[in-house]
């Protein structure tokens, strides 16, 4: 995700005339610390929400905020894909540090903050039991991330993208190893802990969205490296979610898979919602074979009574970017991961 993007002067100039407002030049300095409501900004700023709303409209059409849909919500936010990205920093980073007014705007986006980390801690707390069951059956989380840190080191990342991100764990510990990572998932209550969590941990090349793993939002060619972490045993066609994930990887781009080897514990069936009970090596690299990646034999990790295999898998180099996959319905589960 490359924010170096040049302007040319009328689009410049219509985005310095965009910000040159003391409520627009405001809102960029709180979008640009953090993914945020209109509500939220309307709290933070003290105004109307039509007011609230006008100015963001105006800044979204000058290249300075990009709009992100979640359900009934939208999140406002300095995408760096953005044409006024770099002309956004530079403005804030302008911005005198003891204005008043900026001060109670950074005051009251704390406060946005803290109640985004509570209402996270709460969801977590209501689930953590369920995620502690079945951590209990596999290996350490920390060698799986041992392992895919290995994985990843091995090409540079520029753009990481993790489908099915869950709470945010390896975009938060795989952070110094890119350059912009995204995460996407279904669930607005685990995007909700993930955003919790990345701004508790200071990440800032980081960014989570809402999308569905067949029907990535996501042009072709614009990630070197994806990740499945355990979200492949929920899916009704984990075919179709690795040839997506392969449209988005340009050639040489990696995919790395986490998921478990065959088993027959039927209750995580019944109890987790596991479509699947495991995959077999043939399966997954036939999969891959399918969607022009070419695949190594999987990272082995045994556990009591599940074991974990980390696949790794090449998009080849020249091979043209398949066609987004069908949607699936929406409803979908995808994976719900878990903190360490």
């Amino acid at each position: 995700m490359n924010a170096n993007v040049s302007l040319n002067l009328d689009t410049l100039m219509a985005a310095l005339r965009a910000a040159a407002e003391p409520t627009r030049l405001r809102l960029l300095a709180l979008c640009a610390q953090a993914e945020l409501t209109v509500t939220e900004l309307t709290q933070i700023l003290g105004q109307s929400q039509p007011r609230v709303s006008r100015h963001l409209k105006l800044l979204c059409e000058a290249g300075l905020l990009e709009r992100v849909p979640e359900g009934t919500w939208a999140f406002y936010r300095v995408g760096e894909r953005l044409s006024g990205a770099t002309l956004v920093r530079a403005l804030t980073a302008l911005l005198p540090p003891n204005d008043a007014t900026l001060g109670r705007d950074a005051e009251r986006l704390q406060a946005v903050k803290r109640a985004r980390a509570e209402a996270a801690e709460a969801y977590f707390r209501e689930n953590a039991d369920r995620w502690s069951e079945i951590r209990s059956l596999y290996v350490d989380e920390a060698q799986v991330e041992s392992a895919l840190a290995k994985l990843l080191a091995e090409t540079p990342v520029a753009d990481l993208l993790d489908i099915g991100t869950g709470t945010g764990r390896l975009l938060e510990i795989f952070a110094p190893t890119y350059k912009q990572g995204l995460g996407v998932d279904l669930s607005r209550e685990m995007l909700a802990v993930a955003r919790a969590n990345l701004e508790r941990a200071g990440i800032r090349n980081a960014q989570v969205r809402q999308a569905d793993m067949y029907n990535l939002p996501l042009p072709a060619q614009s990630f070197d490296a994806a990740i499945i972490y355990q979200v492949l045993h929920f899916a009704d066609d984990p075919q179709a979610a690795i040839t997506e994930a392969a449209r988005v990887l340009r050639p040489g781009g990696q995919l790395l898979v986490v998921d478990f080897a065959p088993h027959d514990l039927e209750f995580l069936r019944k109890d987790h919602a596991h479509r699947r009970l495991g995959f077999a090596d043939a399966e997954v690299r036939q999969w891959c074979l399918a969607a022009d990646l070419d695949s190594a034999p999987p990272v082995v990790l045994p556990g009591q009574p599940l074991t974990v295999h980390v696949w790794r898998a090449c998009k080849r180099a020249g091979a043209v970017a398949s066609p987004a996959a069908s949607a699936t319905p929406s409803s979908t589960p995808q994976k719900r991961r878990s903190a360490a």
